[in-house]
């Protein structure tokens, strides 16, 4: 069952708020705001699906607070359908200029506003979900590289602003050529939804993220956390692929599953770039596979590293 949607509706008249939470009160999540700023506010806070805003109110009209709204990064994807007694159609041609996706006129005619209402909320819907999937990798269901770029620039800027550190990883399935002309590409996609899947598990924290970088390649973001943490995490999530129980035909002693694993943990400057960390990072990443595979090595005055290799020479994937 699909959770409810939110609807925030704007509106300085108590009356109007009223009409419009009885009309949709069986639909969606209501939100209400009395006045302009109140709704820019529960707009940023409550990062609802849609916004009913009436065009005219006092202190800050409905254009004031569309043109707000479509000006900050929070909130400017939010739909929003003015309610307006206005007959003037150079206030609805402002309006849609502005960034509304529609109108509703006063006085209310409750199929009409529930129709409209439902309509754009499937749009939204809709629009959440393409958005979902053109930044999810179709194989392993973790983050594409696109998703990756767009989180790092991002949280490197947080980085920033709060003098942070923050850690960049690498990780590369160790022999996967080899598995693949052995055991076929199509066993070879369930050994990265496995990998992938594991990564996944041994991220804790909301903000950390998972992306497939590209063929066996993985990269890993952890925001605000130091080096020992960081190493510690990754660890982790060596040990949970080295262990993994795989089910036949790909459970072959010859070819146990390991990766190895770069990264780096900086604090970004305005003398720094992500894509310098993540050359560190992959800087590792081949140290790592030079040095045996299995085994994670990060970047620093001392190169730190975590190891654990229980395999013959020819006992990993590599």
């Amino acid at each position: 069952m699909l959770a409810k949607q939110r609807v925030l509706i704007i509106d300085d008249e108590k009356t109007n708020l009223k009409i419009l939470s009885d009309i949709l009160r069986d639909e969606v999540e209501i939100v209400l705001a009395k006045n302009g700023p109140q709704g820019i506010r529960k707009a940023g806070e409550f990062a609802p699906d849609l916004i009913l805003l009436d065009v005219v109110m006092q202190d800050m009209d409905g254009f004031e607070v569309i043109n707000h709204l479509k000006h900050d990064a929070a909130t400017c994807a939010i739909p929003v359908i003015f309610i307006t007694s206005l007959g003037d159609v150079s206030h609805e041609e402002k309006g849609l200029l502005l960034g509304a996706c529609d109108y509703i006129q006063k006085p209310f005619h409750a199929a009409v506003v529930l129709a409209r209402i439902k309509l754009h909320l499937q749009l939204a819907r809709q629009r959440v979900m393409l958005e979902k999937l053109a930044n999810i990798d179709p194989l392993t269901s973790v983050a594409n590289r696109r998703r990756y770029n767009e989180v790092m620039h991002r949280e490197w800027r947080v980085a920033m602003r709060n003098k942070s550190e923050l850690s960049l990883v690498m990780v590369d399935i160790d022999n996967f050529k080899q598995f693949n002309d052995r055991h076929g590409h199509a066993i070879g996609d369930k050994i990265l939804q496995e990998v992938a899947m594991q990564l996944t598990a041994q991220l804790k924290r909301p903000r950390d993220l998972v992306a497939r970088y590209g063929g066996e390649e993985f990269v890993i973001l952890l925001p605000e956390i130091n080096k020992k943490g960081s190493m510690d995490v990754m660890e982790s999530c060596r040990r949970a692929i080295e262990t993994l129980q795989l089910e036949k035909p790909y459970s072959d002693a010859k070819h146990k599953v390991t990766v190895s694993i770069g990264g780096v943990t900086c604090q970004p400057s305005m003398n720094t770039r992500p894509e310098d960390a993540l050359k560190l990072a992959d800087d590792m990443l081949y140290l790592a596979k030079h040095q045996g595979k299995n085994r994670v090595l990060w970047f620093g005055e001392e190169q730190g590293v975590i190891q654990h290799d229980n395999s013959s020479p020819n006992g990993t994937v590599g």
